[in-house]
């Protein structure tokens, strides 16, 4: 049976990628380190908690000892590393746990990933490393990076150092970089999340600037689906993007939203631009679809339509979001079952 360690796996994506390739192949056994920051919500999970394919450990990246006894315990085939502090506004505000996590995190997994010698190691990145483009621009993977934020900043170093590492140590490490990504479970501060949840609830839809900002817009289970593509099929070393091949302003998003909700564009609240706030990203994902047969399938108004509706029959766990209650998930579920090795249990092995 293969084993991959998955970093971050409570987070949205994370969580998308290991419900899809557990669901997609049963014959996979998942580790998932994570430590349950603001985003990380072990409710996304509660269709695999009980698999006994899967394994949870509640942990930091940056803790050298644990992620070492997790290596020597678990012995993966591979690691996804997807675990990072990710939201824009947030490192503008506090940039110092962006570049502990996705720096430092970074550098403790590859350091315990040469020491393990593991076969196959994937560091899940972001088209923000590429900056601002002009229109008609796409950036390929040899596009300069120009990161603006604190957090795309951390990501792009983080970037260079898996890359690094393969250079430097011939650890075969790949690099993938979406675009946007949308669909159920999403923590509701980024774009779309925000914006269904505050319609459905009759909310003011607050929109930074002239709300003109593009984006590629890419559903989770297509990037999902295109990182198992990199890893099964890419070449070490090498560079693939994740496109949507959709690109949108967002107030045009926020426009289909409101129709798709049966929410007037009264709603919307215009509101100061937010420092650094680029532009337009856009990037090509031909490398990826040539390489490994990957294509998105999900077009963006039918993931949309998908996404309202589970909001619509989730609003129980938005309201737990927002009142910080899914916090006492891992309390309540977790601590006191002897079949699941915590923290500690993993450093006394």
């Amino acid at each position: 049976m293969r084993k991959l360690l998955v970093t971050g796996g409570a987070g949205f994506i994370g969580s998308a990628f290991i419900r899809l390739t557990l669901a997609e192949d049963p014959s996979v056994h998942i580790v998932n380190l994570d430590k349950l920051t603001y985003a990380g919500n072990l409710e996304n999970l509660e269709t695999v908690v009980h698999s006994t394919n899967y394994r949870f450990v509640h942990g930091d990246v940056c803790d050298e000892a644990l992620v070492d006894a997790v290596f020597r315990d678990e012995q993966p085939d591979a690691i996804v590393h997807f675990a990072a502090e990710s939201h824009v506004d947030r490192s503008i505000f506090a940039p110092s746990p962006v570049f502990e996590t996705n720096l430092r995190g970074t550098f403790t997994l590859l350091e315990a990933a040469r020491r393990h010698r593991i076969a196959r190691y994937l560091q899940v990145s972001t088209d923000e490393v590429y900056g601002s483009l002009d229109t008609p621009l796409e950036a390929g993977e040899d596009f300069p990076l120009n990161p603006s934020s604190p957090y795309s900043a951390s990501k792009a170093g983080a970037d260079l150092l898996a890359r690094s590492y393969f250079l430097t140590y011939k650890l075969p490490v790949i690099i993938t970089r979406a675009s946007n990504n949308y669909g159920p479970y999403h923590f509701p501060e980024k774009l779309i999340p925000l914006m269904i949840s505050n319609a459905l609830e009759d909310r003011p839809l607050p929109v930074y600037g002239d709300g003109m900002q593009v984006r590629d817009w890419l559903f989770v289970d297509d990037h999902c689906r295109g990182i198992r593509a990199a890893l099964e099929h890419g070449r070490a070393g090498e560079i693939y993007n994740i496109g949507g091949n959709l690109s949108l302003p967002n107030l045009e998003v926020i426009r289909r939203i409101l129709r798709a909700t049966g929410k007037p564009d009264s709603l919307i609240q215009y509101v100061t631009d937010r420092p650094g706030h680029d532009r337009r990203y856009a990037l090509s994902s031909e490398k990826l679809q040539r390489e490994t047969g990957w294509e998105p399938q999900v077009a963006f108004d039918d993931g949309l339509a998908l996404t309202v509706d589970w909001y619509r029959r989730h609003s129980a766990w938005v309201a737990r979001v927002r009142s910080g209650e899914y916090l006492t998930y891992y309390a309540r579920n977790y601590e006191n079952r002897d079949e699941l090795r915590t923290v500690i249990d993993a450093r006394s092995d």
